[in-house]
């Protein structure tokens, strides 16, 4: 036992969900259709290619992204991009599971944070610490968070399933994974949390998405609007995995990445990040997965946008472009000449 006094959680009192309110409701998603205005970008279409020739060679296209996507509304477009095989994996942080249970299940998400956390109530709500249980069941069947909470949705049915990427990635077989840090979330907060129980089937999700990442030479990883949570995710499973290839004389190098964001980068971003004295260098995206882990052979992209704009052009890119897909060897032959 620690020799310091732990907070007594069982005094925390939870309030009913309707009490909150939400911020954003399901009405609100987007529907899934072209933007009205298309995001531009010349080296979209490139990525896009990538993307296709990386399905066609079986190898994987993985998303690892923030919740702000599922707090815009683009959750159609994630289940679709899911239900396709556009995305063969997706990665979320624990703001990510949390707010697409919440919308599945009560038809809205998100809170007025300076509202509640005046009054000491902010996260503190009855229906979402339904998650803590279900996370406790998925670390006692050796789940992860993503595979227990899709499986339990899509045997429920919530009434607003269809909005869910964690049923859709259950259904599709798409591994939906969710890495976490004790202590981020507001189920956390709980009485009911068991903080083993939460590292534990995160930690399994960690090894799905170890496992997803030695698959990656010749694949894409795109990383959405997550700053801290995915670049450093990524970049200890790419040690793992490239630990394990060189020891059976295999390679992960000649692979795809690209980061879509809001914060501009100088138009020479590829001759690397500026010096540690600059605020800029401690921004993982570029550093980590733009420049760091692609070096050996790879191509990255950076898309600076309003998501509500890059996803649903990425999204209505990859639909027109479905029979236009370059073969495996294509894109090998665009891997090894650097294009």
């Amino acid at each position: 036992m620690s020799r310091y006094q732990l907070f007594d959680r069982r005094a925390v009192r939870l309030l009913d969900v309707t009490q909150r309110g939400h911020d954003f409701l399901a009405e609100e998603c987007l529907p899934l259709a072209q933007p009205a205005k298309l995001y531009q970008h010349p080296e979209l279409p490139e990525l896009v290619q990538r993307i296709r020739a990386a399905i066609a060679a079986g190898r994987p296209v993985v998303l690892f992204m923030g919740a702000h996507p599922i707090k815009l509304g683009l959750s159609r477009f994630l289940v679709d991009l899911i239900a396709r095989r556009f995305v063969t994996h997706l990665a979320l942080n624990g703001a990510g599971i949390i707010h697409d249970y919440e919308l599945a299940t009560l038809g809205g998400t998100t809170e007025t944070v300076a509202r509640w956390i005046a009054v000491g109530q902010f996260g503190l709500w009855v229906q979402t610490s339904r998650l803590n249980e279900i996370v406790s069941d998925a670390a006692s069947r050796g789940e992860g968070i993503g595979e227990a909470v899709g499986r339990v949705l899509a045997e429920a049915h919530p009434p607003f399933e269809e909005l869910s990427v964690a049923v859709a990635g259950y259904r599709a077989g798409v591994p939906v994974t969710v890495h976490v840090g004790i202590g981020c979330d507001i189920v956390h907060a709980h009485p009911n949390c068991d903080g083993a129980a939460w590292g534990q089937a995160s930690y399994t999700d960690f090894l799905i998405f170890a496992h997803t990442i030695q698959q990656l030479e010749g694949g894409v990883m795109l990383c959405v609007g997550s700053a801290v949570t995915g670049p450093e995710v990524y970049l200890k499973a790419l040690s793992m995995a490239r630990n394990v290839a060189r020891q059976q004389g295999d390679e992960i190098r000649r692979f795809t990445t690209a980061v879509f964001d809001l914060a501009p980068l100088p138009e020479n971003w590829r001759d690397g990040p500026p010096g540690k004295d600059h605020p800029q260098y401690y921004y993982r995206p570029w550093k980590t997965i733009l420049i760091r882990t692609i070096s050996e052979g790879g191509k990255s992209y950076y898309f600076c946008g309003d998501h509500r704009q890059t996803i649903p052009t990425l999204w209505q890119s990859l639909v027109d472009q479905q029979s236009q897909a370059p073969t495996a060897r294509q894109l090998a032959a665009g891997m090894s000449s650097g294009r």
